[in-house]
C-alpha cells in the first residue's frame, strides 16, 4: 500500500500506550525521537546512513550502527560496518569498526556487544549449499553469517559461524540468489547467555546454544516468507515479523506470536484484507508492556500499534524521504522502539515533554 498522508494519521488516546518512539530512516543520517502527536522531541546527527537501525541503551545512550563503503560482500541488504554509541546529547562515547557488519547488534549485560557478520565461506562448505538459483553465486563464493561478541576494547571473546552447521540441512529458498547462505537479520541474546537468530534465506528462526555452538531450538516455516526480527517475550514465547515473500500465496505480512515448546501461532496481526499489510523485506514488533504491538511496516516507513485484538490505535508515517543508489526517494525504516516516559532511557531527559 503507498502512503500520501505522512506523520500521525491515528491516535486513540483511550488506547494507544503512552511514550516516545524511535527510528532511523534508512536513508537519512538522523535518529528521531517523536511523541504520541508525532513531533520530534530528540535527534541524532551521523556522519553516514544507518546500517539498518539504532535502539536506546538503559542508561539513555544510543547504540547506532553505520553503513561503510568498504568490504567485498554479498549484493544484499542490511550493511552496516560501523557501530558506535553516543550520549544523549549527541557525543560519541565508544565505536569499533567492522566492514563486515550486518543487520544487526546488541549490547550485553556485561557491557559487552554481540553482532552479525559476513565471511567468505570455506569452498568445502559452500559446495554443500543446496537450493537457490544455479550460478547465482557471486564470482564463484558464497557468504555466510558469524556472531561475534566483542568487549569494549574491541576483542573477540566468542564467535559462531553459521558454515559450521550441516548446511545440507537447509535448503535455500527456491528463488533465491546463491551469493549467501541463510541470511541472518536478527541476532537476540538470552538470558541464559544463548543466541537466537533469525535466518531470512531459510525461513528459520534457531536458538544457538553458547557452550557447544550447536543448535538447541529451531523451526523453519516457509509460510513466514523469509522473516525479519524475533524476540523472546516475557511469557516465553517468540514475536516475529513474517514478511509474505515468494510464498505461493498472495502477498501479505503478518506479525506472529509463536509458542517454542508447541511450534505453533498463539497469536497474530494481518491487514483487513490481508494485503493492505505487507512489506517483502526489512520490518520488525516490539510487544509493548500494555499488550498492545508495535509495528514497523518498512519498506511504507509506516509504525503503527494494534491490540491485542488487531485494532489500530495508533499510526504514524515516516515523513523523512532520502535517495536510494537507484535515484527515487525512501522513507524506508529498518526498525522502530517505542520507549515509556518512566523506562530507564527516557526518564527525565525529555522535561515536560508529553508521553
Amino acid at each position: 500500500m503507498r502512503y500520501s498522508q505522512f506523520g500521525l494519521t491515528v491516535h486513540d488516546h483511550s488506547r494507544a500506550t503512552p511514550g516516545f518512539t524511535l527510528f532511523s530512516p534508512n536513508s537519512r543520517r538522523e535518529t528521531y525521537l517523536i511523541g504520541m502527536r508525532g513531533e520530534v522531541l530528540h535527534q541524532w546527527h551521523h556522519p553516514l546512513i544507518p546500517g539498518n537501525y539504532a535502539y536506546l541503551l538503559a542508561n539513555g545512550n544510543l547504540l547506532w550502527a553505520g553503513r561503510t563503503k568498504e568490504a567485498n560482500l554479498p549484493n544484499t541488504g542490511g550493511k552496516g560496518g560501523f557501530l558506535r554509541e553516543y550520549d544523549w546529547d549527541g557525543h560519541v562515547v565508544w565505536e569499533y569498526r567492522d566492514d563486515n557488519q550486518h543487520h544487526d547488534f546488541r549490547r550485553l549485560p556485561n557491557g559487552n556487544t554481540i553482532y552479525i557478520g559476513w565471511e567468505a565461506m570455506r569452498p568445502e562448505n559452500a559446495a554443500r549449499v543446496r537450493g537457490g538459483v544455479p550460478g547465482t553465486e557471486k564470482e564463484g563464493v558464497i557468504y555466510g553469517d558469524y556472531v561475534r561478541e566483542i568487549d569494549p576494547s574491541g576483542r573477540s571473546v566468542w564467535e559462531w559461524h553459521a558454515q559450521d552447521l550441516e548446511v545440507e540441512r537447509y535448503p535455500l529458498n527456491a528463488v533465491g540468489h546463491r551469493e549467501e547462505f541463510a541470511h541472518a537479520n536478527a541476532c537476540c541474546p538470552l538470558p541464559n547467555g544463548d543466541v537466537m537468530l533469525s535466518f531470512r534465506r531459510i525461513s528459520t528462526i534457531m536458538i544457538i546454544d553458547r557452550r557447544t555452538g550447536t543448535p538447541r531450538w529451531e523451526q523453519r516455516d516457509d509460510s513466514w516468507g523469509m522473516q525479519h526480527d524475533c524476540e523472546l517475550l516475557p511469557n516465553g514465547n517468540i514475536l516475529l515479523f513474517a514478511n509474505g515473500q515468494d510464498t505461493g500465496q498472495p502477498p501479505h505480512s503478518r506479525v506472529i506470536e509463536l509458542d517454542p515448546e508447541t511450534h505453533k501461532s498463539v497469536w497474530e496481526y494481518r491487514g483487513n484484507p490481508p494485503w493492505t499489510f505487507f512489506s517483502p523485506h526489512i520490518s520488525g514488533a516490539q510487544r509493548l508492556e500494555s499488550g498492545n504491538t508495535l509495528i514497523c511496516e518498512g519498506q511504507w516507513g509506516r509504525i503503527f500499534e494494534v491490540t491485542p485484538q488487531g485494532e489500530i490505535v495508533w499510526e504514524y508515517i515516516n515523513p523523512f524521504h532520502g535517495p536510494q543508489k537507484s535515484g527515487t526517494l525512501s522513507n524506508w525504516v529498518f526498525r522502530a522502539y517505542r520507549y515509556a516516559a518512566d523506562s530507564p532511557q527516557i526518564r527525565g531527559r525529555l522535561g515536560s515533554a508529553e508521553s
